[in-house]
């Protein structure tokens, strides 16, 4: 018998690539295979990959910090002071709201563990999870590790992937305790608007539900639409958990920091836990974290930046027959309709085969994510390459069209 047998159920399935193939970019050693072979990778969400990025602000910074050899030590678990206090800043001018520096957030070792981390003290053994579906891969494998069971709610594209409060009403139970949400969502783009925040906002409230909202998307919203944070809305605060990055809006993935805002209530709670699951964050990156909020030059640059190119990729994808490409109303991705052209497996394989391009399957993404793609569009950092390597999906895309006569 395997010792592997003895793991509990919530852990023993995962795979990370060593005896089996697995087709998720971050999982096992494939992307980096792929990028040491001189395949190019677009399934990773990580803006400017892998080009050079670090501001000059930031860099400054880091060089100042290095030489004057505090790095090399710890912060408290909770998070560098000013870092805090920076965020504090940052979310009354964003949202409106108090929070203090001491109380309410906690800095964490990049938006993921933060969100593993905002969900597992409150799942027990068989509790469930509404997660909209298509959603970050990571929210439904969460659910399982903490010991919980994710329930699909489709969102529906002729909705344009906005809420359907009934089909949440559907499948609620007796076991539900929490929902899960990326707002903005990965994969679609989709900012949740008004009604579809207020309508599940009363939906928590009346079922006396746990709201965990993953924003590390936040930073780049498009067309001039409104960004509501659940958190903000009255009678929230007290039942939500939010995770927020500087991975997305900052293009500092590597640095690893993010951070969760909460309550006092639950972030003592947060607090006590926090040395024995998460460790302290890295001291050199929350440093260079602080210049990087600070700076609101950088936003700026990259919203400007980031708007032309989900405009550039719009264009593209939208213009290959057989290819129905929607318009990404925030954030780095583009989300295709591919279904007219093979399966999602079939079709990432065409690309990585014939045009040595890694996109993401839209499998990953829940059970609505069947027959779509997703592409990180905000790779490269010139516009040139991103639109090079564009046009080579769309190449492929149509000599696959031509192999499959469908013209």
């Amino acid at each position: 018998m395997s010792i592997k047998n003895k793991m509990n159920t919530r852990f023993k399935d995962l795979q990370g690539g060593l005896f089996s193939k697995v087709t998720k970019a971050d999982v096992g050693e494939g992307a980096g295979q792929l990028i040491q072979n001189g395949y190019t990778v677009m399934a990773w969400a990580d803006p400017f990959f892998p080009d050079p990025s670090i501001p000059e602000s930031v860099k400054k910074t880091m060089i100042s910090e290095i030489q004057n050899g505090f790095p090399s030590h710890y912060t408290m678990p909770m998070g560098d002071r000013k870092l805090r206090e920076v965020i504090a800043k940052r979310i009354q001018n964003t949202y409106h709201m108090t929070l203090d520096p001491s109380r309410n957030i906690l800095i964490t070792p990049g938006s993921d563990s933060g969100l593993l981390y905002a969900m597992l003290p409150f799942l027990n053994e068989g509790d469930e999870v509404l997660i909209p579906d298509p959603s970050y891969p990571s929210n439904f494998v969460n659910a399982k590790l903490c010991g919980g069971k994710a329930v699909h709610v489709p969102l529906k594209p002729e909705n344009g992937y906005q809420f359907d409060i009934d089909e949440f009403e559907k499948r609620v139970t007796d076991h539900t305790k929490m929902v899960l949400i990326t707002h903005p969502n990965n994969p679609t783009g989709t900012v949740f608007n008004k009604q579809s925040i207020m309508s599940l906002c009363d939906f928590v409230k009346k079922h006396d539900l746990v709201l965990v909202c993953d924003q590390a998307f936040e930073d780049h919203i498009y067309d001039d639409r409104e960004m509501i944070a659940p958190m903000s809305v009255e009678g929230m605060f007290e039942r939500t958990i939010t995770t927020f990055s500087i991975s997305k809006g900052l293009g500092l993935s590597g640095f690893r920091v993010g951070y969760i805002v909460a309550n006092d209530e639950l972030m003592d709670v947060y607090y006590g836990g926090a040395v024995n699951v998460l460790g302290a964050t890295n001291t050199l990156a929350q440093k260079a974290a602080i210049t990087a909020l600070e700076d609101e030059s950088i936003i700026h640059d990259y919203h400007e930046r980031l708007l032309r190119r989900r405009d550039i990729a719009y264009r593209i994808l939208n213009s290959i027959p057989h290819v129905k490409a929607i318009l990404p109303e925030s954030g780095i991705l583009s989300w295709i309709d591919i279904s007219e052209l093979g399966t999602s497996q079939e079709v990432a394989a065409y690309l990585l085969d014939k045009a040595h391009i890694s996109v993401n399957e839209g499998t990953p993404y829940g059970l609505q994510g069947e027959g779509y793609l997703r592409i990180v569009h905000a790779c490269f950092w010139d516009d040139e390459d991103a639109i090079k390597a564009l046009n080579k999906i769309k190449e492929c895309l149509i000599q696959l069209a031509v192999e499959k006569k469908l013209d």
